[in-house]
């Protein structure tokens, strides 16, 4: 019965974890988005592409 009990309650505190888990997860998706985000709006990163874009669309048409 005791055995039983104390793997009852080490269940609820691994899903507790995992729920944490996921928030610091998610906390660093979202950071890595604002950093990319801020990278392409940069001026040097839009011309780069620009000028990529504008290459490929010469050379198919």
């Amino acid at each position: 019965m005791t055995h039983r009990l104390i793997r009852l309650t080490a269940r609820r505190r691994d899903a507790g974890m995992t729920t944490a888990e996921y928030a610091v997860g998610i906390m660093a998706a979202c950071t890595f988005a604002l950093v990319l985000l801020g990278v392409v709006k940069s001026d040097a990163v839009r011309s780069t592409l620009a000028g990529i874009v504008q290459s490929a669309l010469g050379i198919a048409g």
